[in-house]
């Protein structure tokens, strides 16, 4: 018994053997309008694995893309779309750089911080205050996310001097939202998104 280990490793393996073993067949046909031709057949099955697919001109362009690359940019053919080069295919993407954020609080992430440095440029009390109960609700939300035991808001308030990196004269009536309050917030969203995806899933169904 032969394995598939043991036979030639396929370049997409998507399309299975039998196709890949067409395309090797391409290259064997010396007339180049038969080849053409043939290349054609090949492309027109290669579609039919995806006939939802198979008749948008992007997704042409990307079958007669992947037959380049299961000839290993061999065939000479006219093709209808201009087709990627080996050079290409094989080129390193350039590496991406990452800034290295010095977070204070991960759990609480980059934006909380910039929006609490923010808190510098505003010196209306009202937008002040509006901005501190913000904050503050987000970061206790996102603290009882990873903590269900609750967070006291004077620890909350804490965490955002140390931020700022000073005292922050509070409102003496500052109230945060319960961590109750901010669970079913959040329970409510996801229960929400949840029955559009099922209702989404059954007009689909319908149709």
């Amino acid at each position: 018994m032969e394995y598939n280990t043991q036979k030639k490793k396929l370049i997409l393996p998507e399309y299975g053997r039998n196709i890949q073993k067409m395309v090797d067949h391409l290259s064997e046909i010396e007339d180049k309008e038969e080849r053409a031709k043939t290349a054609q057949v090949v492309i027109d099955v290669m579609g039919n694995l995806y006939p939802h697919l198979r008749d948008v001109p992007d997704f042409r362009h990307k079958l007669w893309d992947h037959l380049a690359i299961m000839s290993n940019f061999s065939l000479d053919i006219e093709t209808p779309y201009p087709l990627p080069s080996i050079d290409d295919f094989y080129e390193k993407p350039e590496k991406l750089p990452y800034k290295n954020n010095n977070i204070k609080f991960r759990h609480f992430g980059i934006t909380v911080e910039k929006l609490i440095a923010k808190l510098r440029d505003i010196t209306d009390s009202d937008e002040r205050r509006a901005l501190i109960v913000l904050i503050a609700n987000h970061m206790k939300k996102a603290y009882i996310t990873w903590n269900r035991d609750g967070v006291e808001d004077e620890q909350i308030l804490k965490n955002i001097e140390e931020i700022y990196g000073e005292k922050i004269d509070f409102p003496e009536d500052l109230e945060l939202s319960s961590s109750k309050e901010l669970l079913q917030n959040k329970n409510s969203k996801n229960k929400n998104s949840k029955n559009k995806k099922n209702n989404r899933t059954y007009r689909k169904k319908q149709y």
